[in-house]
């Protein structure tokens, strides 16, 4: 049997343990998936040698780095890591959150979509970027403390710039199980129907942030599919030769 495991700091929201279990008994894999709740990404040397490979989720994505033997190309672009292979004695960190996002996304883009608001700045949102630049759109951050010439604060958040990005996507843990009532500050009333709205966050299925932009005409969807797209590609990833 081989032995799988989800790094966070807290993962009492985490679909990912029930995913894989489902995903083993369907298709008779003999293997098992933990979630490993961690302090401190120092605390990943104890636990790095009982496991045939990893997932890795907030806070750890940009963390874990400096603790793996090398990155694949996509990873290393990204600059974050959400899957890390265990092979021939070594630990190699890749990114499956762009595969996963790009999947989800591709039935909703329209001719409309040209520029984009990404709201955090952590890991998954590095994601996010590369696969929203690799199909030609503009990206602009939205953070709690901007930092470059390319991120705003939320109370900068404005008309204008909705009007301009018609695609939008939380990459913040707000409103993750079991804190549903939080919600970012947003100015909802400027969405439309030309809006699609993403948060990456699937528990709950509707957080209260989409549930206002959908209150406000915006076609939203949620983190389920991409959930599923990623975690599929890790199983691929771990077993492959």
């Amino acid at each position: 049997m081989k032995n799988y495991g989800l790094i966070g700091k807290s993962l009492g929201h985490s679909f990912s343990k029930s995913f894989f279990e489902n995903h083993f008994e369907k298709n008779n894999i003999s293997g098992s998936y933990k979630n490993i709740e961690l302090e401190s990404i120092e605390e990943f040397k104890a636990v790095r040698d009982f496991f045939d490979g990893f997932n890795v989720t907030i806070p750890y994505k940009q963390a874990i780095i400096p603790f793996l033997d090398d990155l694949t190309a996509e990873a290393t672009t990204i600059g974050a890591v959400n899957i890390i292979q265990c092979r021939d004695g070594k630990l190699i960190g890749h990114n499956s959150d762009a595969f996963g996002f790009h999947q989800s996304i591709k039935p909703f883009l329209t001719n409309l979509h040209e520029r984009a608001i990404v709201l955090g700045t952590g890991g998954a949102s590095k994601a996010v970027e590369f696969v929203l630049r690799r199909i030609g759109l503009d990206v602009i951050f939205i953070s709690r403390n901007p930092s470059t010439e390319n991120e705003f604060s939320y109370d900068e958040l404005n008309k204008h710039m909705l009007n301009a990005c018609k695609i939008i996507v939380n990459t913040t843990p707000v409103g993750t199980y079991p804190n549903i009532d939080d919600c970012i500050s947003f100015p909802f009333e400027f969405l439309t129907e030309d809006h699609l709205v993403v948060d990456l966050i699937y528990n709950p299925a509707k957080t209260k942030f989409l549930k206002s932009a959908e209150e406000n005409n915006a076609t939203i969807m949620n983190g389920e599919t991409m959930l599923k797209q990623q975690a599929l590609k890790s199983y691929q990833i771990w077993n492959a030769e």
